[in-house]
């Protein structure tokens, strides 16, 4: 018989998610349309003109323009939200961890230690190398039941982060390139280019954690 564990994002919060956004976006757009409107009431108000031509664009098109933009730009926020919904799968042989269209794979036999760090689950090696860590939605306790002993509450080597700033000597060339280019990425908010830097990283024995874009790291072995 296999051992096959599994947790997703529960499908309702899901669909909650998408429904709630996509309302919730429509509601600005609406808003924003009306806003012209409450805003020539109120006297002496600056650029009466431009705010009156916005008040008097025909209807109903200018209602069903702005609400449905209002809407797209909700779905698209629900569509980030999305690709944070985790299904975790243990088998015999391995962790998968499942986002809406990307797969990874990590030897079940080479996670020694499982945590939630802020919205993160984090995979340790035996030597404490990181060997994953992908964005959640699901809750801790249901993912404790499903690591078992290999769940811990928080980060194990949580004391042994320093703080990296630019010419440590202890710090290897590479690595060193590689930690100065994420931190432009943490300081321009590109959160893409950070975490694929940081999986770099985590292939030189890095470990990362951030903190107001800042960032701290220890090294395993």
């Amino acid at each position: 018989m296999i051992d096959e564990r599994t947790v997703a994002t529960p499908v309702g919060l899901r669909v909650a998610v998408w429904l709630g956004l996509a309302a919730i976006g429509g509601g600005l757009g609406w808003v924003v349309h009306e806003l012209p409107g409450w805003i020539l009431r109120i006297p002496f108000t600056p650029m009466r003109g431009p705010l009156r031509f916005a008040a008097g664009l025909p209807e109903p098109a200018s209602t069903v323009v702005t609400v449905a933009a209002g809407t797209l730009l909700g779905l698209a926020l629900a569509w980030l939200v999305d690709k944070e919904s985790l299904t975790v799968r243990i088998t015999g042989t391995d962790v998968v961890l499942i986002h809406p269209g990307v797969r990874r794979t990590v030897p079940r036999a080479d996670v020694a230690v499982a945590y939630r760090e802020r919205d993160d689950l984090v995979l340790l090696g035996r030597t404490g190398r990181e060997l994953a860590r992908e964005p959640l939605l699901v809750g801790g306790r249901r993912l404790a039941e499903l690591f078992g002993p290999a769940w811990t509450a928080q980060d194990p080597y949580a004391t042994s982060y320093r703080r990296w700033v630019p010419g440590l000597p202890d710090v290897p060339a590479e690595a060193e390139a590689l930690l100065t280019a994420r931190q432009k990425a943490l300081t321009g908010r590109d959160t893409d280019d950070a975490r694929q830097l940081r999986q770099e990283l985590a292939r030189l024995g890095f470990v990362l954690r951030d903190e107001k874009r800042r960032q701290f790291f220890r090294q395993a072995p």
